[in-house]
């Protein structure tokens, strides 16, 4: 597994952190979940999603349906990443975005973690 690239956004104090990273397997994911949640031990949220040749994956983590690990997984397939996986980190910044805001936020952060990917 390599870091690739992050991004970082905030909107209405709340914060998302992208991770991209470059894995070889699927058991490298929960290993890199892992590892994000020990360092981010206030986070409320970690969605992701992955995706290999022949499989993919993804999770919400608790976030409203479809608003994270969906927008997350589309950016991946619009890029045609294949051995990717992009986890955003969510600290909670006290208001509740609601599903529409939440989605373009993922989707934001997942398409700008993929710029300057090569």
């Amino acid at each position: 597994m390599e870091l690739v690239n992050t991004y970082t956004y905030e909107v209405k104090k709340s914060k998302f952190i992208g991770y991209l990273y470059k894995i070889e397997n699927e058991s490298e994911v929960k290993n890199i979940i892992n590892k994000l949640w020990i360092d981010n031990k206030k986070a409320r949220h970690i969605p992701y999603a992955y995706r290999f040749k022949n499989t993919a994956g993804k999770t919400d983590d608790k976030e409203p349906s479809n608003t994270a690990g969906m927008p997350i997984l589309k950016a991946l397939d619009r890029n045609k990443c294949e051995g990717y996986l992009i986890a955003i980190v969510r600290y909670f910044g006290g208001t509740k975005l609601g599903a529409g805001p939440l989605l373009r936020s993922y989707s934001l952060v997942a398409n700008e973690v993929l710029k300057n990917n090569s």
